[in-house]
């Protein structure tokens, strides 16, 4: 049968097994759901056994439970594929912002188009969804050639603290040639796009003390040194008037973009009038001799993202306050280390703190960045099979953000890590109002399906 008869034929028995995840409030950074998350997770074990997976069980970690299955072809299989996902999903407050009950899912027709709202309809049920129906369909149709392995965790919302000792202390049941995951997004529904990049992180607090108290500003104004002022003038060094971040050694590990991509990029429909007009600033900042599109995804940046110290209340208060605070943080891209580049940024504020402040630098996370190759066969099948289900060829498109997890599977399992991502911008994720799109759902599974084939 075909992938999209047989889609056809149990379309409804598809949207009743996912239905039945999204009831389940399994948020994991919530004490009172601790329970719905092993719930959740006898649910997803039932649901692959169903779809075809031979063994299916839940695994204990240091937090919530992990899901694992298996399939294994009858004939000799030439690749082993991970499919890795999460089953938990973030708080649903504020409630009243909700069109509907967030743990009853709902089928709603919006500017023309079917859409399922529910916490979780995109980020992750809905997409592991895709995957799972994926297999099923080529499994049950006599079509699968592939070993594959499932991993689903209930923590990648709250950081996947367990994940990486979990894969560590599993590594040889993990094996595998390829990774699977679909936890991102595409540029439109229109416009089909595959994630071949994702910058890294790294984040610190900063903690400037001058005097041992906070001092008249008229007796000490002009004498002693102010560490508002002395952070201010240390932080505006940090990135130069070409956009470029000072600290000696940054860009030591920094790769160039391939010119290929960069020709990829360039097709990536994007209108820079709109783009500003959508966040009311008059003009774009960032590193020389780049797009934005590059400069937000494939360059390193430096934020500021809070500053603080003295008096901040009603009125006036003439002090000259003793300590003065910032969180800032750099995203990183591929080959740089978020620890490296830790100690490289705790050196430099450090040697030009001026003199009469002490900086104490705290660093609070990180994680590596990722790149993948776009001439891969993985991703060469992962093209194709978006090629098939939405009748154009898929742009490769890195993305800003970070999932620090893709870093972790390739340093401890050695492999790349395709990202097939169906989440549109308009689903919004981790908002009031999540939902999916029912044909971009059903084109993702056509689309995984024929990765399989491809592959």
């Amino acid at each position: 049968m075909e992938i999209r008869d047989y889609i056809a034929a149990h379309r409804a028995r598809f949207i009743d097994e996912w239905a039945s995840l999204l009831r389940i409030p399994s948020v994991s950074c919530q004490e009172e759901h601790q329970s719905d998350m092993l719930r959740c997770a006898k649910r997803w074990r039932e649901l692959l056994q169903e779809a075809g997976a031979q063994y299916a069980k839940i695994m204990p970690s240091e937090g919530n439970p992990f899901v694992y299955a298996e399939y294994t072809p009858p004939q000799l299989s030439t690749h082993t594929v991970l499919i890795y996902s999460h089953y938990d999903v973030m708080p649903v407050e504020p409630l009243e912002l909700w069109k509907s009950d967030p743990w009853e899912p709902e089928v709603r027709e919006v500017d023309g188009e079917q859409r399922l709202f529910a916490r979780g309809a995109d980020d992750d049920k809905g997409q592991a969804m895709i995957q799972v129906k994926a297999f099923e369909y080529m499994v049950r149709n006599g079509l699968m050639n592939c070993q594959i392995k499932f991993l689903f965790e209930g923590e990648e919302e709250i950081g996947s603290p367990s994940l990486e000792n979990f894969i560590i202390q599993h590594k040889d049941l993990l094996r595998c040639d390829i990774i699977l995951v679909s936890d991102t997004s595409m540029i439109g529904k229109d416009t089909p796009s595959l994630t071949t990049g994702l910058r890294g992180l790294a984040y610190w607090q900063i903690e400037v003390t001058g005097p041992n108290r906070d001092l008249h500003s008229g007796h000490f104004g002009g004498a002693v040194k102010n560490p508002i002022n002395a952070l201010c003038e240390m932080l505006s060094r940090i990135v130069d008037n070409h956009g470029r971040i000072t600290i000696p050694h940054f860009y030591d590990r920094v790769l160039p973009i391939p010119v290929e991509e960069r020709k990829m990029i360039a097709c990536i429909p994007f209108d820079q009038q709109q783009y500003m007009q959508a966040i009311d600033v008059d003009a774009l900042a960032g590193e020389e001799g780049y797009s934005t599109l590059e400069r937000n995804s494939c360059r390193p940046s430096f934020d500021i993202c809070g500053i603080w110290g003295g008096y901040q209340g009603e009125g006036s208060k003439t002090v000259l306050p003793s300590k003065a605070f910032a969180k800032i943080s750099c995203r990183l891209v591929a080959n740089q280390d978020h620890e490296e580049i830790s100690r490289l940024m705790a050196e430099y504020l450090k040697k030009i703190a001026p003199k009469g402040v002490r900086v104490k630098v705290t660093p609070k996370h990180g994680g590596q960045g990722y790149v993948c190759p776009i001439d891969i066969p993985a991703y060469k099948a992962a093209e194709k099979g978006f090629e098939i289900a939405f009748g154009k060829r898929p742009l490769a498109a890195r993305r800003g953000g970070s999932i620090p997890i893709i870093s972790s599977f390739e340093q401890v399992l050695g492999v790349k890590t395709i990202l097939m991502g169906f989440g549109l911008e308009k689903n919004a994720i981790h908002s009031p109002n999540e939902s999916m799109d029912l044909e971009v759902w059903e084109n993702g599974i056509v689309a995984v399906a024929e990765f399989y084939k491809h592959l």
